[in-house]
């Protein structure tokens, strides 16, 4: 009898193993593009041993090895002449520059590569290149170094939003090509955010006799990422917190309200459409506690949908940190 289909397949693979891989073949498993395999050969160095019929070039495992490596470092924000540099060498790749630094942040550098980032910080670069090559692994680490060396405040400040407003420049400009790019990336800042950790001091005197922040976003609002970032840095200052997500109905944050009796309650709205103010009044005039002694819940608008008009007894901090200051604030009493 012949040779099975199957087997006919493992022995041209193993052929093309032993010839090398071709350079698109190797594109996608890298999850970058030919081009930028053929630049990267061209202004480092890093091209394959080996090129058939002394034009089309085959990658031998080795290179394949040297190109991953190459891969690894940019993504942790490397530059890549650096890189390219040490992965030829095999040497531990990571220069003085790239390595975490411990009390200290890293430079602002004009930022290269496939997202319009401009003056960005280096772990934008990195976590930039992984995001766009759906690095997840990769991607998962970077942040999760990010927030513990750094804090959720400067963690989504200076890296988080710079790279989704990045990767949301590149999806204007590029149609549907990183749709999911910022997917990815979204996805994974909310599983980091997720995982924020209260502080490791003693705890201090008792706050939560004022009641927890209460964060919500209005009816109709799905965009819950910042109020996520708002409910880490609460968590991470040993705040109590009652995050109740997207699209919250009225009567059911009225009837949480109540039951709760918050110290504040911050409203989410990203677009004017979904900014409810009579839903942000009546949520303002909502009391609890004996006659006499009734109170009310200070009322935070968060986000550009409440732009415009600003509603009287209510706060707007402009940013994270200035709404995590204005709630320690109100804590301390």
């Amino acid at each position: 009898m012949g040779e099975s289909r199957s087997d006919q397949e493992r022995g041209a693979g193993a052929v093309s193993a032993d010839a090398g891989v071709t350079t698109g073949a190797l594109a996608r498993r890298l999850g970058v593009s030919p081009t930028t395999l053929r630049s990267w050969d061209r202004r480092y160095g890093v091209g394959p041993a080996v090129r058939s019929d002394g034009r089309h070039r085959r990658w031998t495992p080795q290179d394949v090895a040297m190109l991953e490596e190459m891969c690894r470092l940019t993504s942790a924000g490397v530059p890549p002449a650096e890189a390219a540099r040490a992965a030829k060498e095999g040497a531990d790749p990571t220069p003085a520059e790239a390595k975490p630094p411990t009390d200290e942040y890293r430079p602002r550098s004009k930022a290269a590569g496939p997202l319009p980032l401009g003056d960005a910080r280096q772990e934008c670069k990195g976590l930039a290149r992984a995001a766009v090559r759906l690095d997840a692994p990769s991607v998962d680490d970077q942040l999760t170094a990010l927030v513990e060396r750094h804090g959720v405040v400067v963690g989504w400040e200076e890296v988080m939003v710079p790279t989704l407003h990045a990767v949301g420049r590149k999806w204007e400009s590029a149609g549907d090509r990183y749709v999911e790019v910022e997917h990815l990336l979204s996805w994974h800042i909310s599983r980091v955010l997720h995982r924020a950790t209260g502080p490791t001091d003693p705890p201090g005197p008792d706050r939560s006799a004022a009641g927890p922040v209460v964060l919500a976003c209005v009816p109709g609002e799905q965009h819950c990422l910042p109020l996520e970032a708002l409910h880490a840095g609460l968590v991470e200052q040993g705040l109590p917190t009652r995050m109740f997500g997207p699209a919250v109905p009225p009567e059911a944050l009225t009837a949480a309200v109540r039951r709760l009796g918050p110290l504040a309650v911050v409203l989410w709205s990203q677009t004017r459409s979904t900014a409810d103010r009579p839903l942000a009044r009546h949520i303002a005039a909502t009391s609890w506690g004996v006659k006499g002694a009734r109170r009310n819940p200070v009322v935070l608008l968060g986000g550009p949908g409440w732009a415009g008009r600003q509603e009287q007894g209510m706060l707007r901090p402009p940013g994270l940190r200035d709404a995590l200051t204005t709630l320690a604030s109100l804590a301390a009493g």
